[in-house]
This record gives C-alpha cells, structure tokens and sequence, in this order.
C-alpha cells in the first residue's frame, strides 16, 4: 500500500486519479482548496485523508505535507494536478494575469514538490507525477500565457527525472490532450478580460469559438485516463514523458513533422557555428 498525495483533487482529472489510486489499494491524500467540496466517495476514511492546500499560498503548503506524513507515514507518490487554463492572445493579456497563472501552474507545483521532497530523500524512493498538457509541447494560438506554464512544467519534470534519481525518486510528466471534465468551464478556464478586435477570425480568437463548442465533448474520458496514469505509475521505471490521449498521440505526430521541417535546411549551418578548432579538441 503506497501513499498519494494528489492536489486539485476535488474534481476533474485530479478527483478521477485519487479515486483510481484508492481503487488499486492505496492511502489518498486529497489535497483541495474546499475540503467541503471535496465527493462523498473521497471524504475522510481509513484510507483517504482530506487536507487543505492551496498551492498559492506558500506557507500552508509544510503543513499539509506534515498532516498527511503524520498520517500515513509516508508520501510516496505526489500528483501535481492543480491548476488552471487562461485564454487569449499573448496581447490581451495583462501582467497580472500571467502572473497568477504561473503563480498556480507553475510556482505552486515547485512548492508542493519542494516541500514533499525531502520525506522523499529520506525514505529513499519516491514518484513525482506532474500534469502537463498537450500544450506543454505544442504552443497553440489563444493560450500561448497557458502553453508557456506547461512548457514550463515539463521542462521542471524532465530536470527533475535526472537531479533526483541518486536519491531513488523518480519524475513523469503526464500530458493529456483534451479530456472531457469541467476544465473548460469558468470554474478552471479564464478569459482575458481585454478583448483586441483585431484579433477578431484570427487563429487566437477561433480557440475562444472552440471552447463553446468543445466543453463537455471532448474526446478523452478521464476515468480511463487516470486508470491509465495510476498504471503507469505502478510501473518500476516511469517514463520521462506520458503521451495521453488520441489527440496528444496525433498532435505529437505533427510536432516531429515540424522538428524535421525546421531542422532540416539549416542542420549543417547550425553544426558549423562551433569554433574552428572544436573537431581537434
């Protein structure tokens, strides 16, 4: 019986992997903002322990890691779930708005895993399992604030699968493409509150007309995806990345289409940048 510790888990994705973690036999850490929000079928029991985070604010993060150690003893596999969507063209946006999207998707899980990761040192194993986004690499039009977090978040994972693998810790990235929760609703997506007309049929506004569309029929189902991600992270060695869902697999396809297409006229004139004298080094 390990122990996951899951942010953001009162719903969507996040509540699915608590439930499929509890459903393998594990102790569920349900770290929510609301304990009160939190389903029936996750409130407290023998094996489920609601704590309050929010991932924000910086110095309530120690004493929910601390709760849920004193509980069970150890934290075994963090889940970095929180966090939020924020649409609109790179000019929309306001400082403040892309501040308080870092300050959720991007500093908050650096202070979630920094506060869990020495209990993890000190029991010498662990897994890190941080929630991506298709987005995180593949920049798209009208979420560029959103895509940069995410590229942020994998790059932070992939550090991390090297820097903590002396101490027996591993790191995984999970990057699903669109699954069909209450992501797209107010509740987890907002909207630059300045609106630039002449942005109006471009590719960043056709993203906004997306979502109206899009919410709550997106191809993913999210209880098989969180089986799925429980699975993998069953697994002895994670992969660095986890590729999840149809559209991720087939929007992947379309970025090594385009590694190819930008690398490949000036390969040979990027090799040469290198001093003269670097071959006989």
């Amino acid at each position: 019986m390990a122990t996951w510790f899951v942010t953001g888990a009162s719903r969507g994705i996040g509540a699915e992997i608590a439930r499929a973690a509890l459903k393998d036999g594990n102790n569920v850490v349900v770290a929510v903002r609301n304990p009160d929000r939190v389903p029936d079928d996750l409130k407290a029991s023998d094996t489920v322990l609601p704590v309050a985070l929010d991932v924000t604010d910086n110095d309530s993060i120690p004493a929910a890691v601390q709760t849920a150690v004193d509980r069970f003893g150890t934290i075994d596999v963090l889940v970095n779930n929180a966090g939020r969507g924020l649409l609109g063209a790179l000019e929309e946006i306001t400082d403040a708005e892309a501040r308080s999207l870092f300050d959720l998707n991007v500093f908050g899980l650096i202070n979630v895993t920094r506060a869990v990761l020495p209990h993890m040192r000190a029991q010498g194993s662990g897994k890190l399992v941080h929630i991506g986004s298709r987005s995180g690499f593949e920049g798209e039009p009208g979420v560029s604030l959103y895509s940069a977090s995410k590229f942020a978040v994998a790059g932070i994972s992939e550090a991390l699968s090297v820097e903590m693998a002396p101490f027996g810790i591993q790191s995984m990235v999970v990057e699903p493409g669109v699954f069909r929760t209450d992501f797209l609703d107010a509740s987890s997506l907002s909207v630059a509150a300045h609106r630039i007309d002449a942005y109006d049929g471009t590719p960043a506004h056709v993203t906004l007309d997306w979502i109206d569309q899009a919410n709550h029929a997106q191809l993913g189902d999210p209880v098989k995806g969180a089986a799925l991600i429980v699975e993998v992270t069953n697994t002895d060695k994670l992969p660095t990345h986890l590729y999840l869902g149809r559209d991720t697999l087939e929007r992947l396809d379309v970025k090594y289409q385009q590694v190819q297409k930008d690398l490949a006229p000036w390969r040979e004139k990027s090799a040469a940048t290198a001093h003269d004298d670097a071959d006989a080094a």
